[in-house]
């Protein structure tokens, strides 16, 4: 990787001033025949072309039921930590990918976050793209400029799903504890597959809860309350959120309905802990992927903790949707520990494509 990171910077110096696709001074021999250029998709198109849908919801469903059933390429997430120095950071890159065994294309992201110093700048401390490659020749068919949209909505229909999966029959009520761009893409996105009839939402900026629930009001068509805590929320809800930046624990177990789902999105790092621990080790725990989860997840505090082991997961949620493994059996807790993975960037890879295409 360091040779890689070390090209790289000698390859841009060199291109400095030169126009992508024109020739230049070199040529090319049209008789030996070559893989394509990969098409490249802003993100106004992206954004104005996919949006939540239940087609999109139930095609990272069907990527989760293909994990389970082994029909899924999926290598554990690699973490690039950018130091800031004068001329860098301080940021992280996020890489996975995957491929869905049958699928026309396989996909590979990286999303790059928390580089706060753009802010200064006016610019958006996140951005990403998607390698989507043609599984026929291997060739790279589109490079996807979703600037983490598409990490957001993929994000949002793993929670759908887990929604639709593990919440108690009559759950009318949800909560979400953190009001920024992944707590409406959850909302959206279970919208397509479950009906709430009310939500409730904290943020520690009110006004900032405040525009999430009147925003979401009017989208989804149910009423949205900003609450004063996480504890007024957390109370009223049969189905809980969390999507906050994770450096903290964000709710208490005695807040908790003895029938709740929580749906945790916070933690992706090993600095990261939304949940405390003795949650995870009084409810049913369920896992995106529990390997996964262990490492960097909800479930890595609590073993840390020493409250659990990675062999105390009740499943993986596509060992549900698939049927391996039943959910919900009543009216217990339950914890959905979601970190992302090269699965659900797979199915969006694919999705988007046929959309774009």
């Amino acid at each position: 990787g360091a040779q890689d990171a070390a090209i790289g910077s000698h390859v841009m110096e060199a291109l400095a001033g030169v126009r992508p696709g024109g020739s230049g001074a070199f040529k090319f021999d049209a008789a030996k025949p070559r893989l394509p250029a990969p098409k490249l998709y802003d993100y106004d198109t992206i954004k104005a072309k996919v949006a939540p849908s239940k087609a999109l919801t139930e095609a990272v469903e069907d990527a989760f039921a293909q994990l389970a059933n082994g029909k899924v390429d999926v290598p554990m997430p690699m973490h690039i930590g950018v130091a800031e120095t004068a001329a860098a950071g301080p940021g992280d890159c996020h890489i996975k990918g995957g491929y869905i065994e049958g699928a026309p294309t396989w996909t590979v992201k990286l999303a790059n976050v928390s580089f706060y110093k753009n802010v200064e700048k006016g610019l958006p401390a996140g951005s990403g793209v998607f390698v989507v490659c043609d599984a026929a020749n291997g060739g790279p068919k589109a490079i996807l400029h979703e600037n983490r949209y598409l990490t957001d909505l993929r994000t949002g229909a793993a929670g759908a799903v887990a929604v639709k999966h593990l919440a108690a029959k009559r759950a009318k009520s949800v909560a979400f504890i953190g009001t920024g761009v992944i707590a409406e893409s959850m909302a959206r996105s279970t919208a397509t597959v479950f009906g709430f009839e009310e939500a409730f939402a904290y943020s520690r900026d009110v006004s900032k809860a405040q525009t999430f629930c009147d925003k979401m009001s009017e989208e989804l068509g149910y009423p949205f309350a900003a609450c004063g805590s996480a504890e007024d929320a957390v109370r009223a809800a049969d189905v809980v959120f969390t999507q906050t930046p994770g450096g903290e624990w964000v709710l208490e177990e005695s807040w908790l309905r003895p029938h709740a789902l929580i749906v945790c999105s916070g933690s992706d790092q090993p600095t990261k802990n939304e949940i405390p621990p003795n949650v995870l080790k009084k409810a049913k725990v369920v896992t995106d992927i529990t390997a996964q989860c262990a490492r960097v997840g909800e479930v890595r505090s609590a073993i840390a903790a020493g409250v659990m082991t990675a062999e105390d997961v009740h499943a993986e949620l596509g060992q549900i949707v698939s049927g391996k493994v039943k959910g919900r059996k009543g009216k217990e807790l339950i914890v959905c520990d979601l970190t992302g993975t090269g699965a659900q960037d797979a199915a969006i890879g694919s999705y988007v494509m046929d959309v774009l295409d």
